[in-house]
């Protein structure tokens, strides 16, 4: 849920953190909204198209930010079960929360 509820409100689950697509510092950004990422939208979409979705209103743009957080969060999962197999859980965990806190 939370994952839809954030990509509802323009906000990208990344990462280097959470990132509000609405921002006006994204209007010319080429990036995709995680570099790291392999979904289909940041294969796809820059952070200024997106943005620019959000602006005039246009729904594709909550379904794309969604879809990106639930990719990202699946992704974050496989990355969790993979440092538990290989016995550096407790590296990623702090990884991540250096970043997530």
């Amino acid at each position: 849920v939370l994952q839809t509820r954030l990509g509802r409100h323009g906000t990208a689950l990344t990462s280097s953190g959470r990132l509000n697509v609405k921002r006006a510092e994204f209007a010319e950004s080429d990036e995709p909204l995680d570099p790291t990422c392999e979904c289909v939208v940041c294969r796809t979409h820059t952070r200024s198209y997106l943005r620019h979705l959000f602006q005039v209103g246009e729904p594709t743009a909550s379904r794309l930010v969604s879809l990106h957080n639930v990719a990202w969060t699946i992704s974050l999962m496989a990355t969790m079960r993979r440092a538990i197999i290989e016995g550096r859980f407790q590296k990623m965990r702090t990884e991540v929360l250096s970043v997530w806190g």
